[in-house]
């Protein structure tokens, strides 16, 4: 094996001490859900409903609108209350499907798809799979269905499943591994039949060593599938990072894995992939950790897909008063949240509640060249000319100095001592940029 690990990196303070022994619980029903359009990437759901239609736990209630997009289902039974603008994660407001919870209902669903997946051609999984919404949980929300049909010309010869879960505080995939490995290596055994591959690796972080076990414990041997601790290091569940990880392999600028025969996966979405063909139900709930020092119990949820940021708090005591910032997913990567009736949607890994001592300094200082940046890049960018660049809105010049390899994985920003927001920067850069490209054409 290579070196199981990856060139430059940091190391945040892991933190996931709060959560990482919680046991999963579900979550109650809330009163009502909300159910964006847009909740994947790719064109938003197009709804097949109206205000007023009663739903099912797991009726379909929007469709996917082209081939990057993906099916919205109802979280529980109830009544389309409105389709209307509704804030969303991203920080803006999009079309949401609101369903009024039945409170009477015992919110048992009937199967949907059909279990016995032996029996069903790579076209049919691969047709079920994007029927039942899956996307990937790892926060991106690709959807699923789209990795698993890869080019004519781009055939798989590995399935690569992330365990890494390298984000400080989160614990989703930690507990999922340890808790269903069975369900995991079921959704294992389903995407290689999906992609045709006989190679499976799952790259775990040695700070998971009751997940690894759990893994390993339950390895299938009729199948070539294998798990590898790797090194604690940040961001090491990044594809490219893993790739590079497990197989010594470097993904070219501007390529996907598929480009050296790799599909990625986190182990999430494999084992809902499972769950879809275990019971019939499309994705409709996912795991959340609620986590921080400015949540009163942090803990690790099943929750239905919809279900509002502040019914999720008070499920877990609410917040402290010590409590200053609320980030949907990691705090390297994750996005800030200013309205507490924003729903969890199927990308929403972990809901972070900081407190002042463990939230960032908002003041930024000059640039002093110390290099920091540079060091810390895992895909070898120079972070100090590009935040130079964005600051003077010189887009095309940031586009000649690899702009779009950015993976905005927040590194540089973390090494920054002079807390410059630079992944930011390169965030707005990367639209702006588009933008221009867009008026050019």
């Amino acid at each position: 094996m290579p070196g199981l690990s990856f060139r430059h990196g940091v190391h945040p303070p892991e933190l996931k001490e709060l959560t990482e022994s919680v046991a999963i619980r579900r979550l109650p029903f809330p009163e009502e859900v909300i159910l964006p359009l847009s909740q994947h990437a790719g064109k938003p759901a197009v709804p097949i409903v109206k205000v007023g239609d009663k739903v099912e736990r797991g009726d379909k209630i929007a469709e996917a609108d082209g081939f990057v997009s993906s099916p919205v289902h109802a979280s529980a039974t109830g009544r389309v209350e409105d389709i209307d603008l509704w804030p969303h994660p991203s920080g803006n407001y999009q079309p949401a499907i609101r369903i009024a919870v039945d409170p009477h209902s015992a919110q048992e669903a009937r199967t949907r798809l059909i279990p016995e997946w032996e029996g069903l051609s790579r076209e049919e999984l691969v047709a079920s799979v994007k029927e039942a919404g899956v996307v990937g949980l790892g926060g991106a929300a690709f959807p699923t269905h789209v990795k698993l049909s890869p080019p004519a010309d781009k055939q798989p010869r590995i399935l690569i499943l992330n365990g890494s879960e390298c984000e400080p505080y989160l614990t989703t995939d930690h507990r999922t591994m340890a808790e269903f490995p069975e369900r995991v290596h079921l959704g294992v055994r389903i995407m290689m039949k999906c992609l045709g591959v006989e190679k499976a690796m799952i790259g775990v972080e040695r700070n998971k060593p009751d997940a690894i076990e759990a893994l390993r414990s339950t390895l299938p041997t009729d199948i070539d599938v294998s798990v590898h601790p790797v090194t604690v290091k940040y961001p090491q569940g990044a594809e490219k990072m893993l790739i590079d990880t497990l197989l010594g392999e470097e993904v070219p600028s501007g390529g996907l894995p598929m480009d050296v025969g790799v599909v990625v996966q986190n182990v999430a979405s494999v084992a809902t992939i499972a769950e879809v063909f275990e019971t019939g139900l499309p994705l409709i709930e996912r795991i959340v950790t609620v986590t921080g020092h400015g949540v009163v119990k942090p803990a690790n949820l099943i929750v239905p897909v919809g279900t509002k940021l502040q019914y999720l708090l008070d499920a877990c005591g609410g917040i402290k008063n010590s409590a200053t910032e609320i980030i949907f997913g990691g705090p390297m990567m994750g996005a800030p949240q200013s309205n507490f009736d924003v729903p969890i949607t199927k990308g929403t890994t972990g809901v972070v509640v900081l407190d002042e001592a463990h939230s960032k300094a908002q003041h930024s200082y000059p640039c002093i060249k110390c290099g920091h940046c540079l060091d810390s890049c895992p895909v070898f960018l120079n972070p100090q000319l590009l935040g130079s660049l964005a600051k003077a809105g010189r887009y095309e010049e940031m586009m000649d100095a690899h702009l779009m390899d950015c993976m905005l994985c927040g590194c540089c920003s973390f090494a920054c001592p002079s807390n410059i927001p630079l992944s930011q920067l390169f965030q707005q850069s990367k639209a702006a940029a588009r933008k221009q490209q867009q008026s050019a054409a």
